[in-house]
């Protein structure tokens, strides 16, 4: 059992205590709690210690709170690898896998809005060089394990776009999609990562709440002669992806040095 200083809050000792038994299988993923009476009764405690509890445990999405029903342990998250190896290829293959595990995963269009000034039309205007009214944008939501996992944003100094390439629900590649319908070769130039809270729109799109952790992967691929031809910038759900950096060469049994399922 967790150690708990002294000054640790009573309700955050409880929160702790079901989340042992959450990790030991006593309530197993799908499982409903008891209810806050029941934990009331058990542990000697008000029934406001017992809410505060669970809505811990709920912030650390270890629980689903479904009102008028109860509340739900969630399933352990899927870990995603980002694999970004400083001497991988060089070209811009785009990052959906090839061989993905089931039919309804992989990258999804899901509109292509106008690029109206947001600060983040006006971030990738100033990553390519060039005005607002030059680009055109694409979204798109990337799905694995069937669920969403990314929410992704494409600019590029060309358009009209093909309207079946932007067709909401069309499945595809969209690096490799959009430079086929420009014309050109996309080498990597440059790719970037952070951290930012969920605004509305992704949140909805990725089914978390408002404010949750996103891992944010952006860049800039040019064509070869180095003019900047897409600025992407992909939201990732923070609690099912990391990134890892492989500095190693791959091993002479062919075993990959670092986690490489699948690339986001």
């Amino acid at each position: 059992m967790a150690t708990n200083p002294p000054s640790t809050p009573l309700y955050r000792r409880l929160a702790r205590q079901l989340q042992e038994r959450i990790d030991a299988g006593t309530y197993p993923a799908g499982a409903r709690l008891p209810s806050e009476p029941e934990l009331s009764a058990e542990f000697g405690v008000n029934r406001l210690t017992v809410r505060q509890a669970v809505a811990e445990l709920e912030r650390a999405a270890v629980v689903e709170i479904r009102r008028g029903v109860g509340t739900f342990v969630r399933p352990p998250a899927v870990r995603v690898s980002i694999a970004v190896d400083p001497r991988s290829q060089r070209f811009d293959l785009g990052s959906v896998h090839s061989a993905l595990p089931d039919a309804d995963d992989g990258e999804f269009v899901v509109g292509a809005p106008p690029v109206a000034g947001s600060p983040e039309d006006e971030e990738a205007a100033r990553q390519l060089g060039r005005e607002t009214a030059e680009l055109s944008r694409v979204d798109t939501v990337i799905r694995l394990g069937g669920r969403a996992r990314a929410a992704c944003s494409y600019w590029m100094p060309f358009g009209p776009l093909p309207a079946d390439l932007v067709r909401p629900g069309r499945p595809g590649n969209l690096v490799l999609d959009l430079a086929r319908a420009a014309g050109v070769e996309l080498e990597y130039d440059w790719r970037a990562f952070g951290a930012i809270g969920a605004d509305l729109a992704d949140a909805e799109l990725l089914g978390v709440p408002a404010g949750t952790p996103l891992l944010v992967r952006e860049g800039v691929s040019c064509t070869p002669d180095g003019t900047p031809a897409l600025y992407v910038r992909r939201r990732i759900d923070g609690s099912s992806a990391r990134f890892v950096l492989n500095f190693r060469e791959s091993r002479q049994d062919g075993a990959q040095p670092g986690p490489q399922p699948y690339g986001l």
